[in-house]
């Protein structure tokens, strides 16, 4: 009986150990607010990132705000008792921005009544810099890809353009009418196509400032498939979507994505119109994957060989069966999709079709213009130790 007894003491005196070693040590802010939003406790390290916090409300804390939030998640926590996690903005001590992942978890008390809230805040400033870095970077490199497509573009327009004065100076020098004729023709088509280049690139560069809010991710896909519909009829091409209900809506430009998938089934008609396949489809599909969003345009036109498969976002590419593309609408797409933080790919095999993917990880998205914050990651509730 004693050997029991002596057992659980010192079980117990381990387990009191370890709570005061990881409230007083641990490397995160732990905090405990009542009903009233007032923190009544916290740990050291709390009080080192946020200052005095005796006596104040949990929103004067860690945002520096007079009043509740907006979308407060403490309140929901105590409405539904869910543990929630879910990274916030806030100021620590000196007025200095941070951001932090937060875990709030209800203690519930006696009838089943949450009393209290515990928060657990941990610092991912460091990341959220490092996140946009390598944004910042992605960015750049694009910048200098799409300078070398432009130096490429203008290159191949002015080649032309010197075959054309070629043609026009030796019939001058002959005397051959017809030398002359075709000079100036293929000056005329070659001018109509640089004029093009620039009005086009100069669209490009100027942009549009993303307007972001809370989008179906279907709806842009919807009235692209509405808009390229009776084209496709009048080239005997089939268009379809596929387009699962299921998938919760998303901080995005839907003009920006209605713009990339605009330009990617534009390329996939063009590839299924030269194709001579009896049936050809286009299939513009939406999906979510472990938190990514996927929108995908697919075709089984004559596909895209090897070597430009390797330059396609390098040069300005054209899949246009005239030749008078300018390749801008892959770049302008790419341009977009990395402006909210996202990646294109693709797959092609010759002959046989191509699939263009545009990929948005949630967490990587832009912020929303207006003061919309995201939902909340709920699991089920913890009962007070």
């Amino acid at each position: 009986m004693q050997a029991v007894e002596s057992e659980a003491m010192v079980t117990e005196d381990i387990r009191n150990w370890m709570h005061a070693r990881l409230w007083y040590q641990v490397p995160m802010s732990i905090s405990v607010i009542d009903r009233d939003y007032k923190i009544v406790e916290a740990n050291p390290h709390f009080a080192r990132s946020y200052g005095d916090w005796q006596d104040r409300s949990c929103h004067e804390v860690y945002k520096g705000l007079s009043q509740r939030c907006a979308n407060c998640a403490a309140a929901k926590t105590f409405a539904d008792g869910l543990v929630r996690e879910r990274e916030e903005l806030g100021v620590i001590r000196g007025g200095k921005q941070t951001h932090y992942l937060v875990h709030m978890i209800p203690l519930i008390g006696e009838g089943g009544r949450i009393s209290h809230i515990v928060e657990m805040s941990t610092d991912i400033t460091g990341v959220k810099l490092l996140e946009q870095e390598k944004l910042d970077a992605e960015r750049l490199a694009a910048v200098g890809q799409t300078v070398a497509g432009l130096a490429h573009g203008v290159k191949n327009l002015l080649m032309g353009i010197d075959g054309g004065m070629y043609m026009l100076q030796s019939g001058i020098e002959r005397g051959d009418a017809s030398r002359l004729v075709d000079g100036w023709e293929m000056l005329k088509e070659d001018m109509a196509r640089m004029t093009s280049f620039v009005k086009e690139f100069l669209e490009f560069a100027k942009g549009r400032t993303p307007e972001v809010r809370s989008v179906d991710p279907n709806q842009p896909a919807r009235e692209v498939l509405s808009l390229f519909r009776d084209t496709a009829k009048l080239k005997g091409i089939e268009i379809r979507a596929n387009l699962p209900k299921s998938i919760p809506k998303a901080f995005m430009d839907k003009e920006g994505i209605h713009t990339c998938l605009a330009n990617l089934v534009s390329n996939a008609l063009d590839a299924c119109e030269v194709s001579d396949k009896p049936h050809r489809n286009v299939v513009i599909s939406t999906d979510e994957r472990e938190g990514t969003l996927v929108f995908e345009v697919a075709d089984d036109g004559v596909g895209i060989d090897y070597e430009i498969r390797k330059k396609i976002f390098a040069n300005f590419f054209s899949t246009k069966a005239t030749g008078k593309g300018t390749g801008l609408g892959l770049l302008t797409t790419r341009k977009i999709v990395q402006e909210h933080g996202g990646t294109v790919s693709f797959d092609s095999t010759e002959g046989a079709g191509s699939v263009f993917r545009l990929e948005f990880p949630r967490d990587r998205l832009p912020r929303p213009t207006e003061d919309e914050a995201p939902k909340d990651k709920k699991s089920p509730p913890s009962p007070a130790p």
